[in-house]
């Protein structure tokens, strides 16, 4: 089955920054860099990991705040906990995702489940940064938590791709997180001579992120590996994501889509507004406590 017509074309690809995060772990990022600030409607990304840690060695991101946009995490391998000021807690496991929308306002911690921290282990996963339209920026914070377990996963026909549905559909199948605005989200594990045609509206921008393996992308099957991540034009309706017959692993990777805010972007750390007044009002109203406090 071929789309030609419709499939996207590559626009580009980046090489993942690697740097030390929150508490010091460390973090693949292809954006924002110095090279790539955004991808409307995202706003970050990172690959936490993989990194074993030792006994007592594991760490995380204590209290810090956040106001105007989303924090999507998602965990592989490992276990995190969290909390935040409107007393709010729980733990996030292997295949795990945690929607958070910060909204007006909050302060949350993530870290190392206490067990894990003591035992050590694989640490793995990711953060996502999604915008909030300026309509949705001051909205009431609100969690969609849900389980490995109650994450759709879809199969091709001949059985070589599976994708784990986060938001969005894809084969058939839709997830149950519920987005502000319209997000595809997808964790796809693509076997040797297997290839996915994903559907996504051409007025999404769209990238993938490679995991592991090695994949060839668009009509012109550019070559990515593992921390590159690809970007589509908006010329088509269809993502062709490809393993080689003769791959030696599966292709694993994320695939991200939404639609352009094209609103004003401005940033100062955990806050993303649209104006800098508005950026001055969060660090006051932070600084003043409104946006509260983790006392539990």
């Amino acid at each position: 089955m071929s789309h030609p017509r419709s499939t996207r074309s590559v626009a580009g690809i980046v090489t993942s920054l690697r740097t030390r995060e929150g508490g010091g772990f460390i973090v693949h990022r292809p954006f924002p860099t110095p090279m790539l600030m955004d991808f409307d409607p995202f706003l970050l990304l990172d690959e936490m990991g993989p990194v074993r840690y030792g006994p007592g060695e594991a760490v995380g991101a204590p209290d810090h705040p956040h106001r105007g946009f989303e924090t999507v995490t998602y965990v592989l391998d490992g276990k995190m906990q969290h909390k935040d000021s409107h007393g709010h807690a729980g733990s996030l496991g292997p295949g795990d995702v945690q929607w958070m929308t910060a909204g007006a306002g909050v302060v949350h911690s993530e870290m190392p489940e206490e067990n894990f921290r003591k035992q050590g282990g694989l640490m793995h996963g990711f953060q996502i940064w999604v915008n909030l339209p300026s309509r949705d920026k001051m909205m009431k914070p609100r969690y969609q938590e849900l389980p490995d377990a109650q994450l759709p996963v879809a199969e091709s026909a001949d059985g070589r791709v599976k994708v784990k549905i986060i938001a969005g559909e894809s084969l058939g199948k839709r997830a149950a997180i519920d987005t502000r605005t319209p997000i595809a989200f997808l964790h796809v594990w693509v076997q040797p001579g297997g290839t996915l045609w994903q559907s996504l509206p051409e007025n999404y921008s769209a990238f993938v992120y490679v995991i592991s393996g090695a994949g060839a992308f668009g009509p012109r099957r550019a070559v990515a590996t593992s921390h590159q991540m690809v970007a589509f034009a908006n010329d088509g309706e269809t993502l062709e994501i490809s393993n080689a017959a003769d791959s030696r692993e599966p292709l694993e990777l994320l695939l991200l889509g939404g639609v352009p805010l094209n609103e004003p972007v401005v940033r100062y750390g955990p806050f993303v507004m649209n104006t800098e007044a508005e950026i001055h009002q969060a660090v006051l109203d932070y600084q003043s406590g409104k946006m509260g406090e983790i006392d539990f």
